[in-house]
């Protein structure tokens, strides 16, 4: 065993020759072109910026709660159908008052004139809450309102009130059984839920609340599609402004801490930013839309980066030390790390790649825009880091003067790298086997993991929408839609007599399932006639249908007569939990479907397709990070030309992703669709330690024991890999402070996992290198690093 440098030398003083080496096929000399036409590269980067921040300008924000399940499959087909022709789900306003005092006077004359004032707002087309509600029909009479104008007082006040509690339109449906929710439908135009209008409908809505419930004791929140949409294109929006620029400063504190010097920390933190401005350009123009994953982009973009910008800076500044100039110091980083540069932006490509397997558009999207992105961030930074290196360092022997004495920070990282180093290789067999060892532990921790999602994990949880929902679920059984949708055979009536008992029979069905409430029809509309007016004949029944408003009638009958929708609510439970009585339901309506054969009979609405396609999405995913793990293992042994170096890396770049899997499965949280995202990327990223690390050894590995090799390779890269792993982290959990909680998932998973490939770099991919290469030459294989230089 070889003893480390001492204390008061410096490790890399006596730099080696730097060998041109095929390991990324060339690609990192096009850095090469900075240092050759200075002018001319400085101004196509500014040409460029300005043509990115006008894309930029054009990337619009897709709010939609369906967007992760968008694909070509039957039942999101049926699903857009069904929105298409019933659109009152995804324009409705749930407004939802609480309290107490919900049903004295002159709390119920407050909300009633707030039900008038609410119908008159510009872009509404109509409500529906208890107000709605009427007394039974006499004869050829319309039926008076349930509630009175005036309102009664004293004894008869209180009849009033038995009649409301026992109506069965509004009872558990628009009133809670308790009397102290009441639920206010406002149906919003399709126009007045485009991104410049609905904030302000959606605020005018807020202050007519407010200004009608002040003074009287109740509590008013606001959930519903379009409110949840607002709530995501906000908190997007904020998002992308606070986290990024905090992640940004972080990276850029971490630089000029240990750089020392405002221009290394330039050099370092430009070439980053111009990538993030850049890509997000590019997607802007190839029309994509930020959404729940694509909000992501901006912090992954700037970690990919701002990692291989620092191992440059890092590289290019040892060799200033050494004595080289500018120009040939930034040549010889480009030579040196510029090969790791390219491979680790490939595997993250890979990583992105394996995106492409899953059945969400979405996810593949994200994908897409991922792998565009990281291709601009590595020509960015091959170009960017050389071009400013040489613009701003004016007097290379006076910064060598300046900064000898001052990596007092430096030291302690390297002297500590040493350390390491100089243990996990003492017993590289033993160490190797405990790592093994414990990823199979790990990895059987991970296994037993469950797709997990609910709705309520996309939409801002800080929000009135969700804690709205919240009470829904607890006093009215929910506010998801559970839908069954009915095509009708063509020429068909709606009032035929088997349609009519059809819809009887689905509906029954639906109000009988456990779990499923708040059932709505044409067929409540028939009860109400025939219990209440004792009339069960079809033209009275089109004649009621007739007199009520459209934006009802819309909400159970198409446009063309010619489809129904039998509507009920579920909570937002896990999909897993709505799977269950999905699948029970679908059963059930087998009976229906084979005694009416020509009709459609069909179960949708954003829960049903959520609770059957999550499962399999997230699980197709997972499935996709195992040919991920395949395919980058394979991908980094041939870059190297070395199946050993495949094998040299597999554990270490397990370790992460079956730690992070264990800790969800201890803390409960399941595989969910950030999770599974934030482990297949955080893969890709982890690697990069993995890759500059053999990059670096296979240049250090010329002393017959491999150990030598690893220990000046780990005192040389070990303190870069260590501060870009603290920008990663960093980088990535500024997410923690999103209101969306599958972006703050994706942030804390991914920043842990990133600690974790440090953990497994340094202490497994150490010993199982130097176990692995001592095995090969023992038995006059080819050394698994030096096998590309040769």
């Amino acid at each position: 065993m070889t003893s480390l440098p001492p204390p008061d030398r410096d490790p890399i003083e006596t730099p080696r020759a730097v060998k041109p080496r095929n390991l990324a096929l060339g690609i990192e000399r096009i850095g090469f072109f900075a240092l050759s036409h200075r002018v001319l590269c400085a101004l196509a980067f500014v040409v460029l910026c300005t043509l990115a921040a006008i894309g930029f300008a054009r990337v619009k924000v897709d709010d939609s709660l369906s967007q992760l399940f968008r694909s070509d499959t039957a039942e999101y087909r049926t699903y857009a159908e069904v929105t298409r022709r019933f659109p009152s789900n995804e324009f409705d306003v749930l407004i939802v008052i609480e309290g107490d005092q919900l049903l004295e006077r002159p709390s119920l004359l407050n909300l009633r004139e707030l039900a008038v004032e609410l119908q008159l707002l510009d872009g509404t087309r109509g409500l529906i809450s208890m107000f709605s509600a009427r007394e039974p029909p006499g004869d050829d009479q319309i039926p008076a309102p349930l509630f009175p104008n005036p309102l009664p007082q004293g004894a008869d006040y209180q009849k009033l009130m038995e009649r409301v509690m026992a109506n069965e339109i509004i009872r558990g449906k628009l009133l809670s059984p308790d009397g102290k929710l009441a639920l206010m439908v406002l149906a919003l135009d399709p126009a007045a839920t485009g991104p410049d209008r609905l904030s302000g409908v959606v605020g005018t809505v807020r202050k007519e609340l407010a200004a009608h419930l002040a003074g009287t004791g109740l509590k008013g929140e606001l959930s519903g599609v379009p409110v949840m949409q607002l709530e995501i294109r906000n908190a997007i929006q904020r998002d992308r402004l606070i986290y990024n620029a905090l992640g940004f400063a972080v990276g850029c504190l971490i630089a000029i801490i240990f750089f020392r010097r405002l221009s290394f920390m330039i050099i370092a933190a430009a070439p980053p930013l111009a990538a993030i401005l850049l890509a997000l350009g590019a997607l802007g123009w190839l029309d994509f839309s930020l959404n729940i994953f694509l909000n992501v982009m901006t912090p992954l973009i700037m970690v990919i980066s701002f990692s291989d910008s620092m191992q440059l800076t890092f590289a290019a500044r040892d060799r200033l030390l050494a004595g080289d100039d500018k120009a040939t110091a930034f040549r010889n980083a480009l030579l040196i790390v510029g090969p790791a540069c390219v491979l680790t932006h490939g595997t993250a490509g890979l990583s992105f790649i394996a995106l492409q397997f899953s059945a969400s558009d979405l996810v593949r999207t994200f994908g897409e825009a991922g792998m565009i992105a990281v291709a601009i961030a590595l020509v960015a930074v091959l170009l960017g880091v050389p071009l400013l290196g040489v613009l701003l360092i004016r007097n290379e022997a006076g910064f060598v003067a300046a900064v000898r004495g001052m990596d007092s920070a430096l030291d302690v990282l390297r002297r500590t790298c040493g350390w390491i180093a100089v243990h996990m290789v003492a017993r590289p067999g033993l160490y190797s086997l405990i790592s093994l060892i414990v990823v199979a532990i790990l990895s059987l921790g991970y296994a037993q993991l469950e797709p997990r999602y609910r709705l309520a994990d996309q939409v801002p949880d800080r929000e009135q929408a969700v804690q709205a929902s919240q009470r829904l679920d607890l006093k009215l059984t929910g506010a998801n839609p559970f839908d069954v949708y009915i095509q009708l055979p063509q020429g068909v009536s709606l009032y035929a007599p088997e349609t009519l008992a059809l819809v009887a029979e689905v509906h029954a069905l639906l109000e009988q399932q456990p779990g499923v409430g708040n059932v709505w029809s044409l067929d409540t509309l028939r009860r109400w006639l025939a219990e209440k007016a004792k009339k069960s004949d079809v033209e009275t029944l089109k004649q009621y249908v007739e007199l009520l408003p459209p934006h009802l009638t819309r909400r159970f009958i198409s446009a063309e007569q010619n489809a129904e929708i039998v509507s009920g609510r579920v909570p937002d439970s896990d999909a897993s939990q709505l799977l269950t009585i999905v699948d029970r339901v679908d059963q059930q309506l087998n009976r229906l479907r084979a005694q009416h054969p020509d009709y459609k009979i069909a179960i949708t609405g954003l829960s049903v397709i959520a609770a059957r396609n999550s499962a399999l999405m997230i699980n197709k995913l997972s499935d996709g990070l195992t040919v991920e793990i395949v395919f980058v293992a394979a991908f980094i042994g041939f870059a190297f030309r070395s199946p050993l170096v495949m094998l040299i890396s597999i554990l270490p770049g397990l370790l992460p992703i079956v730690l992070a899997g264990s800790l969800l499965w201890v803390l409960g949280q399941g595989l969910q669709f950030a999770s599974v995202i934030a482990l297949t990327v955080s893969f890709g990223l982890g690697l990069s330690a993995t890759i500059h690390f053999l990059n670096r050894l296979q240049i250090e590995d010329i002393d017959p024991d491999p150990a030598v090799g690893v220990e000046r390779a780990t005192i040389l890269v070990g303190p870069p890999l260590i501060l870009t792993s603290a920008v990663l982290a960093c980088g990535l959990a500024m997410t923690v402070l999103s209101s969306l909680p599958s972006l703050r998932l994706f942030g804390w998973l991914s920043a842990f996992a990133m600690i974790a490939a440090l953990i497994a770099d340094l202490f497994m991919l150490r010993p199982i290198a130097t176990f692995l290469s001592k095995v090969a030459r023992q038995r006059s294989w080819r050394s698994p690093v030096r096998s590309s230089t040769e």
